[in-house]
């Protein structure tokens, strides 16, 4: 008889601040408790102050040292908390789910010592390491997972080519209630607090990293200047457990070239309240989101959802759901590509084409169809009795 009673879900992430894939262990989580399961999301807390943000479902925070020394050590540390944590509390889950690699191999040295059956993890991109701690880690979280899920193509081959494994692939989604491209009041306050100007306004976000290209954007960004000399780029967000001083010495040096007025033009919001982002989406004239490496670009759909065209890269994964219809797909090594898309978007009839397309597009991407394929995966292995789960193509 299959197996259809609510399932205690445990989903296991790396941080309580508002990074990608913390983002979307929240919004997962939401989802599957408003489908009737029982869910508990669990983080370490170095800083006593919780999650940026409220969530529906229960929460375990679990105690941990603040981040000092190298990643390797804030990786040490933080898989010791959540074992020492796991350990003492004694978790009774039908399904653990972890989203991050630091959760990964505290969640396997648990299975090696008896505590839990097994857990999944979602892959959402891999990253380039030189540390060979770091390196292992990364491998383990991978390799002892019972299943591996991740959210595009682009990762599916790379855990296939990387490590054998036959990850199966599940939807992201963008919460439509949240994500509107109805202005509010709060447009304005934000508006005023970020000193916005007539524009245009591009936003790009992930603060200044490798990852995010966030020295291509600026230096499109320096070129359109000439053209729109009231033009301002907004960068926010930043939360990251890797060391990116180096490369934000490097976006420093490129600004230090630009004049005053346009060193004033570009603004480092750092990372912003969550109810903030809605406002900040429809505050901007683009996304500007010509990532280096991305899992599968969530702040694509939240931009689209708010009726804001998006510029990404012409690459996977952005291709394996965006095409030209829907956004200005440019080579992200390219800076005058990007400022060349900046400019274009600029023009009222691209504008108001790409907000109708990524309005419609976004409206196809739900938390809830992404729950509902999630708990086939949790299902079959919870009861294995039940038929294989095909990977999603």
């Amino acid at each position: 008889m299959p197996y259809t009673r609510p399932l205690r879900v445990a989903l296991f992430t790396h941080s309580t601040q508002p990074i990608g894939g913390v983002v979307y262990a929240l919004a997962l989580a939401e989802a599957l408790t408003d489908l009737g399961h029982d869910v508990t999301v669990h983080a370490p807390d170095s800083t006593g102050h919780g999650f940026f943000r409220e969530v529906r479902c229960h929460v375990r925070l679990v105690p941990t040292p603040a981040a000092t020394g190298s990643v390797a050590d804030v990786h040490r540390t933080r898989i010791a908390a959540y074992i020492d944590f796991l350990e003492r509390h004694a978790p009774e889950f039908d399904v653990y789910h972890a989203q991050d690699g630091i959760s990964a191999n505290a969640l396997a040295v648990l299975v090696a010592r008896g505590v839990i059956p097994s857990f999944l993890r979602t892959v959402h991109h891999l990253d380039d390491l030189n540390d060979a701690y770091l390196v292992a880690c990364q491998d383990r979280s991978v390799v002892s997972a019972a299943r591996c899920l991740c959210v595009s193509k682009l990762w599916q081959r790379k855990l296939m080519q990387t490590y054998g494994v036959d990850a199966a692939v599940v939807p992201s989604g963008v919460s439509a209630a949240r994500f509107s491209a109805d202005r509010s009041a709060e447009d304005e306050v934000w508006r005023a607090r970020l000193d916005l100007g007539p524009g245009p306004v591009f936003l790009a976000l992930g603060g200044v990293e490798p990852r995010k290209n966030t020295v291509k954007t600026l230096e499109a960004f320096l070129a359109v200047r000439a053209e729109f000399p009231h033009a301002q780029l907004l960068i926010a967000g930043g939360s990251s457990l890797l060391d990116h001083s180096a490369y934000r010495e490097q976006f420093e040096q490129v600004l230090a070239g630009a004049d005053e007025q346009t060193r004033r033009a570009v603004i480092l919001a750092g990372t912003l309240p969550d109810g903030a982002m809605p406002s900040v989406f429809r505050l901007a004239d683009a996304l500007v989101f010509p990532s280096a490496k991305e899992g599968f670009g969530l702040a694509v759909l939240e931009a689209m959802a708010c009726g804001t065209p998006v510029i990404a890269p012409a690459a996977p994964p952005f291709i394996e759901y965006l095409d030209r219809s829907d956004a200005i797909l440019v080579d992200s090594q390219d800076a005058g590509a990007i400022a060349g898309a900046m400019a274009w978007v600029t023009d009222p009839a691209v504008y108001d084409h790409l907000r109708a397309a990524g309005l419609a597009l976004s409206s196809r991407f739900s938390w809830d169809a992404s729950a509902k394929a999630h708990l086939a995966h949790y299902r079959e292995l919870h009861d294995p009795a039940r038929a294989p789960v095909p990977v999603l193509s």
